[in-house]
């Protein structure tokens, strides 16, 4: 939860927000220095977009995208079926990598891709993956409850999001597998970041998908203008969106989200994750300077939380969207107040409230404090034993990847190619989705919670009591 520092030395120069305080500096982004990158964007792709789109148009989407509650009742088969990449689908990595040579605009940007800048380290970056694995419970609790469902709270973006449709119930949790699908390919091992590895093609596609939601956006923005008002949110999918992105999936999680569950990384780790994510940043198109170190990776996630966290209507029914997406979904079963609990606890209970997200009993904060020892427990023991360390890296690379993609509650075997399937349409906005109405199985993580929690109790309470009673027994001695 966002605990105050009650040391904390606070002087004019100190900013809060959302329960977080910091020192505003040199560092940070103002308003001003920050509204030409909502209006800068990725020329290059779009560029290159139209290209492709030339020697191989789009298929007509077959997602439904409409937000009628009626269509919510179907079953996880159906759901799979819909959402399911189709067979015949296009690729644009490989559209690229088969015609740059022809195309000098192609060929730029493939050049620029594979082309490794001059401050990338291998060593470093495969260390940054590590940290992602170290510290992997406690980072995927942190990337979709805070840099996810919290990141809702940013206003002017969400209105991006609200026209894709792909936070519509139906359709969030397959988002949210996806993301994470490109994630754990940037992950599994440093041959797969390095040019040619399947992160690397996974990130250029994801810079292609940008491309081609931005074009359309505008496209029907400039056709009916009230559908998407450039002039107060920018450019869509632009520099600064990029940004928050990168931030929200590195630095959210340094200084917010690992903290606030307990963690916290060592400054070479800090280092090493920053630079991950710097270079991934570098593929999707986005500017780099400002993650170029720890510091300025934090002033300007600080910046962004400062300036451009301001829940609108829309923040709140996306938000919500995603509690009612993952409710009750096996193969946890977690409740809907236990997900609740968690976003709450990362992003504090003024950020829940400004999202309006249900309050929950106490039994729920107490879960999640069971929680956090259980993820403290393991991530430091582990930690400090070299070889437990690398053991848990690479089991946990194929037991997430095995979750996400392979298994018939995630993708079911079926990894995405980051196609145009939430094409936005005049008639597509987000609406509030529907609690799930699914039978509640018991939850293994509110079980587990629990009895870390009580285990934890059980050892303070002898604790105590053997402290209590040696010290009696000094002072017997003693008079």
């Amino acid at each position: 939860m966002a605990w105050p520092n009650p040391f904390r030395k606070r002087t004019e120069h100190t900013k809060r927000c959302w329960g977080y305080e910091f020192d505003w500096t040199d560092d940070h982004l103002t308003p001003e220095q920050a509204e030409p990158l909502k209006h800068s964007y990725d020329v290059l792709a779009e560029e290159c977009l139209d290209r492709l789109n030339a020697i191989l148009p789009p298929k007509q989407s077959s997602i439904p995208r409409s937000n009628n509650q009626q269509t919510s009742g179907g079953t996880e088969t159906e759901e799979k079926k819909e959402e399911g990449p189709s067979p015949l689908q296009r690729d644009l990595y490989v559209l690229l990598r088969d015609h740059h040579a022809s195309d000098p605009k192609l060929k730029q940007l493939w050049d620029e891709v594979h082309t490794v800048p001059a401050w990338v380290d291998w060593e470093q970056l495969e260390r940054g993956q590590d940290v992602f694995y170290r510290y992997g419970g406690p980072a995927l609790t942190g990337l979709t409850y805070q840099s996810l469902l919290g990141g809702m709270g940013a206003a002017r973006v969400v209105e991006t999001l609200a026209r894709t449709g792909g936070f519509s119930t139906q359709v969030a949790r397959r988002r949210l597998f996806e993301t994470t699908q490109h994630i754990l390919q940037c992950t599994r091992s440093i041959e797969s970041l390095k040019p040619g590895g399947e992160g690397h093609a996974s990130s250029i596609r994801v810079r292609l998908l940008h491309a081609a939601v931005r074009q359309r956006i505008m496209k029907l923005a400039t056709q009916r203008p009230n559908y998407y008002d450039v002039k107060a949110w920018g450019i869509p999918v632009n520099d600064l969106d990029q940004i928050a992105t990168i931030g929200t999936f590195s630095a959210t999680l340094i200084w917010l989200s690992f903290p606030r569950q307990g963690l916290f990384l060592r400054e070479q780790e800090k280092t090493d994750y920053i630079a991950l994510w710097r270079y991934i940043g570098y593929l999707l198109g986005t500017p780099t300077d400002v993650f170029a170190t720890p510091t300025k990776a934090k002033a300007v996630m600080e910046s962004l939380l400062y300036n451009e966290v301001q829940p609108s209507e829309m923040s709140k029914l996306l938000a919500n969207n995603i509690i009612r997406a993952l409710e009750k979904q096996p193969p946890t079963y977690v409740s809907p107040d236990m997900l609740v609990a968690s976003a709450r606890w990362l992003n504090g209970n003024e950020l829940g409230d400004a999202l309006a997200l249900p309050r929950v009993s106490y039994y729920y904060w107490a879960l999640m404090t069971g929680q956090c020892l259980f993820f403290m427990a393991i991530c430091y023991s582990y930690r400090a034993i070299p070889y437990l360390d690398r053991r848990k890296i690479s089991n946990l690379k194929k037991i997430f990847y095995a979750i996400i993609v392979e298994s018939k509650y995630g993708l079911a075997g079926t990894e995405t190619v980051f196609d145009f399937k939430y094409v936005p349409e005049y008639e597509t906005v987000t609406a509030m989705g529907q609690p799930s109405e699914l039978k509640l199985a018991s939850s293994s993580v509110e079980m587990r919670n629990l009895r870390t929690l009580g285990v934890f109790l059980g050892v303070l309470g002898f604790g105590t009591y053997a402290s209590v009673k040696a010290a009696s027994a000094f002072f017997h001695m003693i008079w």
